[in-house]
């Protein structure tokens, strides 16, 4: 079993469950993100060009971090658009959303950067397409810092 106690609640709670699953149902799992991953609200759907692009990613995704106040306890908001085409990528986005959304600017700040690693998807998907996800990780984290000012 993978080593989530340094992970939060949530994101402990994807990995585990990745990790329960075989590989087949692991894609399976990660295409249950993507289709689960919300829509743009209108001000960024309207500004397209608000989002910054991660080009770590084989598809064209776009997210912008939202921090409501500063320092460490300032909460985090999320947001991606990512094609429908691109199921895997939608996927990793998901997880990230509903693992990291919501949270403090600090919890966000210490997700360790192997979190991809730790999903059990390298037998069944391209180290490429992992590095987009740490890619996508990376610069929420960026955008955290610069935002809460921590």
């Amino acid at each position: 079993m993978t080593d989530t106690s340094d992970l939060t609640a949530a994101l402990g709670g994807i990995v585990d469950d990745f990790n329960a699953l075989t590989t087949a149902d692991r894609l399976q799992l990660l295409l249950e993100f993507s289709t689960g991953l919300p829509e743009l609200p209108e001000r960024y759907a309207a500004h397209p060009e608000l989002l910054e692009g991660v080009p770590e990613c084989q598809s064209p995704i776009f997210l912008i971090v939202e921090v409501d106040g500063a320092g460490p306890d300032a909460p985090v908001h999320l947001f991606f658009s990512a094609p429908a085409e691109a199921p895997t990528t939608r996927g990793f986005a998901g997880i990230l959303h509903e693992g990291l959304n919501g949270l403090t600017a600090a919890d966000v700040l210490a997700v360790p950067n192997d979190i991809s690693d730790r999903l059990g998807l390298a037998e069944a998907i391209s180290p490429l397409r992992l590095r987009g996800m740490a890619g996508m990780l990376g610069r929420i984290k960026r955008q955290v810092r610069e935002k809460s000012g921590i």
